[in-house]
């Protein structure tokens, strides 16, 4: 466990939550917090904020439902 760890609380769809889970289960993470975790890791030294932040997405506008597992 690297670094300590604060418990917080918000809100996310829930088809953003069955895609933590899928992460987790895909890359053999301890849990869903993990998979947040590596995520926000790879935005603070990775990712290109202004790619990120400024560009709109919508994944849930009209007929869109959100995050969906590919098929296999």
């Amino acid at each position: 466990m690297a670094g300590a760890k604060e418990s917080i609380s918000f809100e996310i769809q829930e088809d953003l939550i069955k895609m933590l889970e899928h992460i987790s289960e895909e890359y053999n993470l301890r849990d869903s917090n993990k998979a947040l975790r590596c995520i926000l890791d790879y935005v603070a030294s990775d990712g290109d904020w202004d790619d990120i932040f400024s560009k709109r997405r919508c994944l849930r506008c009209g007929s869109k439902k959100g995050w969906e597992r590919a098929s296999s």
